[in-house]
């Protein structure tokens, strides 16, 4: 799962694939922007922890589960 972070004031996002389905991504930041947390907590695939201040937050991207094909279409 392709997870993409935009930071308020900052021209780079943060970029990463993460095991979570897209249900337990969307779900741990709206309970953030809901019980007005202070952060969200996401794990990529090797393991890093990515912690943002929910402040911060300009958006999250949430991608596709499926491949990028390779090659032509014909």
């Amino acid at each position: 799962m392709d997870i993409r972070i935009g930071i308020a004031n900052s021209p780079r996002e943060l970029s990463f694939e993460s095991n979570q389905t897209p249900a337990e991504i969307e779900q741990t930041v709206a309970a953030a922007l809901a019980s007005a947390g202070t952060h969200i907590s996401l794990t990529d695939n090797k393991g890093k922890v990515y912690v943002v201040p929910v402040g911060a937050l300009a958006y999250v991207e949430i991608g596709s589960e499926e491949s990028r094909r390779v090659g032509f279409v014909g």
